[in-house]
């Protein structure tokens, strides 16, 4: 795949947390992602063109399951109230996405977002929600977020299987802590700086090994030739490497694939607000 397109994409959403743009009232799709490590909100045009994103780490979830119910309809509030202020528009409608096998929480998920003023439009997993942005035809996504690592696997555009179990960014942080000695927090913002990637990686390798592990048992590799990487955790420099040795198939990523799935929320809510 030439991620090319789908960089530029993901840059204007990011460029879209500081400027949005004013639409005049005109319809807007929303995506809302709740995230075990952060939440996030995306605001599209009727054209999927990005218009503004807000974004609040969080601990309101835990593998994908909220634990917090005032804490996430706050948080969801809050963003929804800034995003309303900024393109200067009222947010009725929204998307969300959950990680597969995480269906029996689907509804405190639509409460969460109701009780911060959202219509929830659209329900539908993660990794389904990300192609809407790879739009692959044939091939497996690999959500990996800060609690749960799922997978989609497409044939023929279609999804033939989901999957989903708990492993994600929040447990490299709490191997990194206990390898450094240090805080969860701390040790949250170590492995957020890119720079710092190369020391840490030995330390998370087995972390990372883990998830490819949960990929490979539901990867058929006679029918699935490559992997698409997206979520917060897949930013982790040479997670590709991991999972390809691992599984055996090319794994690929785009720079940023933190806004991926968020973004193919908002692009498959349907046009309102």
């Amino acid at each position: 795949m030439d991620f090319r397109a789908i960089d530029e994409y993901i840059s204007k959403i990011e460029q879209s947390e500081i400027k949005s743009r004013a639409l005049g009232r005109k319809k807007v799709k929303v995506g809302l992602d709740l995230g075990t490590a952060y939440i996030v909100i995306v605001v599209l045009d009727e054209n999927d063109k990005p218009v503004a994103c807000e974004k609040r780490a969080a601990s309101v979830l835990r593998d994908g399951v909220v634990v917090d119910f005032v804490g996430a309809s706050r948080i969801v509030g809050e963003l929804k109230a800034a995003l309303e202020s900024r393109i200067r528009q009222e947010l009725t409608q929204c998307a969300i996405a959950m990680p597969a096998g995480t269906e029996s929480s689907t509804k405190t998920h639509i409460y969460v977002a109701e009780n911060a003023g959202f219509e929830v439009v659209r329900v539908l997993d993660e990794p389904t929600a990300a192609n809407a942005v790879y739009d692959i035809s044939n091939g497996a996504i690999i959500d990996i977020g800060g609690g749960t690592t799922g997978l989609a696997v497409f044939r023929d555009g279609q999804v033939v299987r989901i999957a989903d179990e708990a492993t994600g960014g929040v447990h490299m942080t709490l191997v990194l802590a206990g390898n450094m000695g240090v805080s969860f927090e701390e040790a949250e913002q170590i492995k957020l700086n890119r720079n710092n990637h190369r020391k840490i990686f030995p330390v998370i390798k087995p972390v990372m090994e883990k998830m490819a592990s949960i990929a490979r048992k539901h990867i058929d590799t006679t029918e699935t030739k490559i992997l698409y990487l997206c979520g917060g955790a897949s930013c982790m420099t040479g997670i590709e490497e991991i999972f390809e040795h691992e599984i055996g198939i090319p794994t690929v990523k785009p720079k940023n694939p933190f806004l991926v799935t968020p973004a193919g929320i908002a692009k498959n809510c349907c046009c309102g607000n």
